[in-house]
């Protein structure tokens, strides 16, 4: 029997073991090779990977103050100047002279203003107005006034009602109105230590009633046409004895050849019938017409406006032809233009007219048209940005020219106003115009005129006209509620006729007045006017001076 060391047994243990790893390890690979399809591959995640930044070390930022920024960043803008053109024209001086204010705006609304003032002054004012505004409205007002001063007889009362109204169509419009207007004023320019006067002897009483329409285009039509035809009837009386009956239509038509030239013409048909009524020993009646014809043509450009043409007139059956040639030229981007011209105008001296400027007239038995042209240059400008203004120099020369003096005559007692016809004159004229706005905050408009008149033929005088005539007018809203108005008149003194002949000149004055108009509530306020501040019964007319200083306050509503 073979026997084996310890050593040996050891060895061939070994030797087994390693044949068994041998062979355990060809198996296990053997069955890898040979995939086995009964159930799908499957991978089991033991975790996820989540991959985690460090912490970063915390970076800390220590603030420090911005330099302060003292450069101005201007900005050129290119805004073009509007350019207002103011028309002043004298003013007759009332025995008072109250703002005529507008109440009314689109839409149903209703407003009322009265008050009660000094030199028993009752005020009432009344407006309405209907309508959307887009197809329609219609506006009517009334207002009226009265005083009584502490001379006799220096009584002043006012009426007027109005109504006027527009109707829309697609391009067009339709506007017409009525209105009835009654002024009474006393001729108490008279001697009252000799004379005493009843109210009726004494009393000036016109009314007017008119009606007028007319239509006119809203937009350009497809032949580039603007048209506004309309006509006016009215019928003046003046103390129930005297009539002038007035009809007048116009027709003005433009047409726009192209961007440079238009086409413009207007015909003027105007007829007045004056009559008498109880005049002893015989009444009085005829006719006043004068009708015109206007074409011209316009043109235009950058730099450059020029009307050119002339007016065909037949004053009362007598041919003229005057002239229509005005323009301006523009430079700095319309920042300062120069302006020139040459016009002509007849003036229908009726009745109704001349008792406009002077209510103290006395009864007239003929009637003279004035004839006026007008050879002007001047220049129209703005400073900065609020203010603008224009200068004008110009001399105007009257045919016909009627001047006012007082009856002179021996049986006279001066009350009366007669109207003398000048023939020839002349008149050399600067005028000059200026306003300052500062939005909806500030208004301040002024004009001045300076008149020189030359070369009378029938009068030794230009009577009772003035030499220096200035107006201006302020307009401050310092808050929401509160509105201050002030009014400046000034005049320089002219000359009268007193009797005898003799030529005399009265002093020229200034008239100032204040009003403040506080809005208490959303629809309802109260206002006080102060006239005359300076206190100064001055004489614009011979024999009459105005009221001093009154005061005229009440409330107004709106809704």
């Amino acid at each position: 029997m073979r026997t084996y060391s310890k050593y040996s047994i050891m060895k061939i243990i070994f030797k087994s073991k390693l044949m068994l790893l041998l062979i355990s390890i060809f198996i296990f690979s053997t069955s890898k090779a040979q995939k086995d399809t009964s159930e799908p591959q499957k991978i089991t995640i033991i975790s996820a990977y989540k991959p985690i930044l460090r912490t970063a070390a915390k970076l800390n930022f220590s603030g420090s103050n911005l330099v302060a920024d003292t450069v101005k960043n201007l900005l050129a803008y290119d805004i073009p100047v509007q350019h207002l053109v103011y028309s002043y024209q004298p003013i007759s001086l009332k025995p008072l002279s109250v703002e005529n204010d507008t109440l009314i705006r689109t839409g149903n609304r209703f407003a009322v203003k009265a008050g009660y003032g000094t030199q028993s002054m009752p005020y009432l004012r009344a407006a309405a107005s209907f309508g959307d505004g887009e197809t329609s409205i219609i506006n009517v007002y009334g207002d009226y006034l009265s005083a009584k001063g502490k001379i006799a007889n220096q009584d002043f009362s006012h009426l007027q009602l109005k109504a006027n109204g527009s109707y829309f169509f697609t391009n067009s419009e339709l506007y017409a109105s009525v209105g009835y207007k009654s002024n009474q004023f006393f001729q108490y320019g008279y001697d009252h230590n000799i004379y005493n006067y009843s109210k009726d002897f004494v009393r000036n009483h016109f009314q007017d009633i008119s009606l007028s329409a007319g239509f006119r285009n809203t937009v350009v039509n497809d032949a580039g046409i603007n048209y506004d035809p309309h006509f006016s009837f009215d019928v003046f009386n003046a103390n129930k004895d005297l009539y002038e009956t007035s009809i007048k239509i116009n027709l003005p038509a433009t047409k726009k050849i192209n961007d440079l030239f238009t086409v413009k013409a207007d015909l003027n048909v105007d007829l007045t019938h004056f009559q008498t009524k109880g005049f002893i020993p015989n009444n009085i009646s005829f006719n006043n017409n004068v009708n015109s014809f206007t074409p011209s043509l316009f043109y235009k450009n950058d730099l450059v406006k020029v009307n050119g043409g002339a007016k065909a007139v037949f004053n009362n059956g007598k041919f003229l032809l005057l002239p229509d040639v005005y323009g301006e030229m523009s430079f700095m981007k319309e920042k300062f233009l120069l302006q020139a011209g040459w016009t002509g105008k007849v003036v229908k001296n009726t009745y109704q007219h001349l008792t406009d400027i002077n209510p103290y007239l006395g009864n007239l038995y003929d009637q003279t048209n004035t004839i006026e042209t007008e050879l002007y240059g001047g220049i129209k400008s703005s400073l900065g940005k609020h203010i603008l203004f224009s200068a004008k120099a110009s001399f105007i020369g009257y045919q016909n020219f009627q001047l006012f003096y007082n009856d002179t005559s021996s049986s006279s007692d001066g009350r009366r106003f007669l109207v003398s016809n000048e023939k020839n004159m002349g008149n050399f004229r600067l005028h000059g115009d200026l306003s300052y706005i500062i939005r909806d905050k500030f208004k301040l408009t002024g004009s001045i005129d300076f008149n020189g008149y030359t070369g009378l033929e029938t009068n030794a005088r230009a009577w009772n006209t003035l030499p220096v005539e200035a107006n201006a007018s302020v307009s401050w809203y310092p808050v929401n509620k509160l509105t201050v108005k002030s009014d400046f008149y000034f005049f320089g003194g002219g000359y009268y006729l007193e009797k005898g002949n003799a030529a005399k000149r009265f002093d020229g004055a200034a008239d100032w007045s204040l009003s403040f108009d506080y809005k208490i509530k959303k629809q309802f306020g109260a206002f006080i006017n102060l006239n005359n501040i300076f206190g100064k019964n001055y004489e614009r007319w011979h024999n009459y001076p105005v009221y001093g200083f009154n005061v005229l306050g009440g409330l107004s509503l709106q809704f």
